[in-house]
Formats: C-alpha cells, structure tokens, sequence
C-alpha cells in the first residue's frame, strides 16, 4: 500500500517524546523499539514487557498482523480482496472475508457522516494532479470534472448475506490509504492487550495508538509540532489507551503561479482541498480519527469543527494556510 506521506516530515511534525526513568511495573522491565516498513510507510512498535525476548516477541506479533492486514487490503498488491473487487468493478460482486466487509462498511459510515468529504473511492480518481514537481499548469475545468467520473461511494454495493463488494461502475477503485494504517495500529495495540502486554505504541509513521503508561508509571508524551515553526510545539498530549493521527497538505503540494495546491482533493468536485495545513485528531480510535481528520482537511474549518463537535470523546488541532490555530478545549 503506498503512502501519500514522508515518514521523516511527519516525525518532523509529529514527534514522540519519552521520558527516561526507571521501572515501576512489577513484571515489565524493558522498553523495546523497532521500525519496519508496513504498508509503504515506516511503522515504529514500541514494547513494554518483562524482558528482551518477550518483547521482541510480541513485536514480531505485531508485525505480522500489520502484515496480514496489508495482504487483505492493499489495493496495490494484485492478490488482494480489494485488488479482486477493483478488477471486478463494472462487473460482478466479489466475495472477501468479513474483515474486510466491515471495514468498508465502516469507511462508507464515514463517507455518510461526512457528507462525502470521506470516500475510499478517491483512489480512482484520474490523475490529472502532478505533485511530484512536473505540473506547470493547473487542468482544465472539463478534465478536472472527468476526473470524478468513477468516484462516489454510493456506487459501492455491500451484500452482507453473500458478504461480498461491488462497485457498479466500470473503472471504480477502492483504496484504504486513509484509515488502513490507522486500522493497523488498532488492531496491533488490541492484539497486545489481548495478550495482556503491559504498554507501548504501534505508530504508523505519525498515526498511532497507544496502551499502558512509560516506565517510569507516566503517559506516553505525543509532541505536536506546528509546520510553520518547527522549533515550536503547539501541544503535548498525555495518552494512555488513546489514539492519534494528523493529515497535512504541507509535504505533497503543487506551486502554480504563486498559488499552492495541496495533494488532498476533495472527492466531489475534484479539486484540492484549501483553507487548512494540517488537521490532528485524537481520542480512543486511530482508524476513526484518520477519517476525521481526512475529512475536516477536505470540509475547512469551519464545517470541519461543526463535525469533530459531534464527536466528544475526539478532540481536534487545526492549523489554517495562514497559521491560525483552532483547537478544542
């Protein structure tokens, strides 16, 4: 699965400060780290545990149900359920597992919540945006409006009986690029309290959950940095069993004629989203708070919050094109 952010610029944006202090858990001893590439991003899993090898261990646990996930879902993998459902599109429905089922059922909720400023059929969006510098003029009106032609996520039909997907128009895709890792890191982090590991984090390059405390017995400490001052953090976050995850236009953007476009298109018109750099949620859900965050960098500001509003055990940090900063209290 490809990513649409650089792992060293999100840390740069989002980064994990730990404090160093000695052990207070009776059994847990150790804190172990390691990254891997997951998903096309870089995945930081940090264990705490009773020794090095039970760490480790339960790392490589982690690892391979990222993995697992990755195998089921990844729209760039040909042998995928959802590669399978996007070959069909136009065609027949295509039986997956139900994990799968339900986590698109769970993406078009958030489509509906958000009014389609969330919709995992962006990815068949025609590329017409340049981001990697060689656009030198912005598309034409036509071929931006044709570009959202198979885009929609009331064409995406889910038969819960058959558990299968169809995508009723030729051409339609799928893709899971804005929650799948959030998805990850909430199945990693269940999966170690399962087997009652004591804490850690599974962060997919800057979207994370967290579990348990330090240990030294505090909060993990999650550093939000402002891409306008780097030198600046805006908010440190205390978390326990919590979630995290931040969408930015400030990596992957286009500069035309004194004017930037931002790599986030807004999924009904085409267009790339304005008004906001960056957007952070957090609460108890990593794959949740990707969606909002996606979608409130598509919806602006002002629309964006009427919406985190609805959602009280999520809280939101908005920083506009302008630097202003809006956060909940």
């Amino acid at each position: 699965m490809k990513s649409n952010t650089s792992y060293i610029k999100k840390i740069f944006y989002l980064m994990l400060i730990f404090l160093s202090a000695n052990s207070d858990y009776s059994c847990a001893q150790v804190l172990l780290k390691k990254q891997v590439t997951l998903m096309g991003s870089v995945f930081e899993i940090t264990i705490v545990d009773q020794d090095t090898l039970h760490a480790q261990n339960n790392i490589d646990l982690v690892i391979a149900e990222v993995t697992r996930i990755e195998n089921l879902i990844s729209e760039w993998r040909p042998e995928t359920q959802i590669s399978e459902v996007n070959r069909y599109a136009g065609i027949k429905p295509v039986k997956v597992d139900r994990e799968v089922f339900d986590l698109t059922k769970r993406a078009i909720d958030y489509s509906n919540l958000s009014n389609g400023a969330f919709d995992i059929s962006i990815v068949g969006l025609d590329n017409i945006w340049k981001f990697d510098g060689s656009m030198t003029e912005v598309p034409s009106a036509d071929a931006i409006r044709k570009s959202v032609e198979n885009v929609g996520y009331q064409y995406i039909v889910l038969d819960s009986l058959n558990c299968s997907i169809y995508l009723t128009r030729p051409g339609m895709k799928i893709g899971f690029g804005s929650i799948g890792k959030g998805y990850a890191a909430d199945r990693g982090r269940a999966l170690m309290q399962a087997k009652a590991v004591e804490a850690g984090i599974v962060n997919a390059s800057g979207d994370l959950s967290t579990w348990g405390h330090q240990l030294d017995n505090k909060p993990w400490l999650i550093g939000i940095k402002n891409p306008f001052k780097s030198y600046k953090t805006i908010k440190i976050l205390r978390m326990n069993e919590s979630a995290v995850a931040t969408s930015g236009s400030y990596e992957k953007y286009a500069e035309i004629d004194n004017q930037r476009y931002t790599h986030i298109i807004n999924p009904k018109t085409g267009y790339p989203s304005t008004g906001l750099t960056s957007v952070t949620i957090y609460g108890p859900s990593t794959e949740f708070a990707n969606a909002l965050s996606t979608s409130i960098m598509v919806l602006g500001q002002k629309e964006g919050i009427k919406l985190a509003k609805k959602y009280p055990t999520y809280q939101y940090l908005l920083i506009t094109d302008t630097g202003k900063i809006f956060k909940s209290r």
